[in-house]
């Protein structure tokens, strides 16, 4: 195998960050064309093109963006490297990209980013959009890994690496009761009006089917994609939602909401998704390796 030139690998990173030849040229103190020239010469060795040229941008390919994201890694590592032998200092602060569901409880995102928060040799980017542009990002290295609660699989073109990190049953939460007795599942749910997740969610999907299954009559008040929005309904009128109750952690700590009752056999499953590749972030390791109450955020 050929050795990758780091000399046009860096004329690339000044392209691709400067995303013009010109600009890029200017800032190197060479021409355009010699600019050209060496970075033709790159994906040449390479096999692929890394640019889209057009009029006055140079647009990354998927495999420009890939690249990128290995040079991002080279030069920050040559940096720093040249940091500690030369200066005596401590290595940079770390990246971690981690991605969610644009849908996930915020409450679960910040509990799994936790043990970061506090540190000031991390630098953590949070993004959240569809599984899809996700999963997206993920392959070519803009992203570390994604917080999901779907799981997704394996192909050969994409050796994804979808991992459990927890697992919580679903529960029917609302204000407390005026009444002492104790609400009674599926008997009580024809008295209250619900405030349920999609329809395109899981755990709607498992309800739905036990209700049917039990020939239960129910209200429906809302349903709504977004569990933050969930959790302010439920908080903020007389419906009685239904979540895992890492959404709602601070109302029931507070008293604000109550646990009515915990659904039989629904969970909500959480998932870490990453994919396979040479260099992994070290921080990912120890956030991975958390007991699972940890991660939805248990106190002792």
């Amino acid at each position: 195998m050929p050795t990758l030139n780091f000399h046009h690998l860096h004329y690339f990173w000044a392209v691709a960050k400067e995303g013009s030849l010109t600009r890029a040229a200017g800032h190197l103190h060479v021409s355009p064309s010699a600019l050209s020239t060496q970075i033709r010469q790159l994906e040449q060795q390479i096999g692929r093109p890394l640019f889209v040229r057009q009029a006055r941008s140079m647009q990354l390919t998927e495999a420009g963006r890939l690249a990128l994201s290995y040079a991002e890694t080279i030069f920050a590592a040559g940096d720093e490297l040249m940091a500690v032998l030369q200066q005596g200092r401590s290595p940079a602060r770390q990246v971690l990209r981690i991605g969610a569901l644009a849908t996930l409880s915020r409450n679960f995102q910040e509990n799994f980013c936790r043990p970061l928060l506090s540190r000031t040799d991390v630098e953590l980017v949070l993004q959240s959009g569809s599984l899809q542009e996700l999963l997206a990002r993920l392959r070519v290295h803009s992203l570390d890994l994604i917080l999901s609660n779907r799981r997704v699989v394996s192909t050969a073109d994409d050796p994804w690496r979808c991992r459990r990190i927890a697992r919580q049953p679903v529960s029917l939460v609302g204000k407390p009761r005026p009444r002492r007795r104790a609400f009674r599942f599926p008997d009580d749910l024809v008295e209250v009006p619900l405030l349920l997740p999609g329809r395109d969610s899981d755990i709607r999907a498992g309800f739905d089917l036990a209700c049917d299954r039990l020939g239960v009559r129910r209200q429906l008040r809302a349903e709504v994609d977004d569990m933050a929005l969930l959790r302010l309904l439920a908080r903020d009128s007389d419906g009685v939602a239904l979540v895992p109750t890492v959404v709602v952690q601070d109302e029931l700590r507070s008293g604000a909401l109550v646990e009515y009752c915990v659904v039989p056999d629904l969970f909500e499953d959480f998932y870490a998704i990453t994919v396979q590749r040479r260099f992994a972030p070290p921080l990912l390791r120890s956030l991975l390796a958390r007991p699972e109450a940890e991660v939805l955020g248990a106190r002792a």
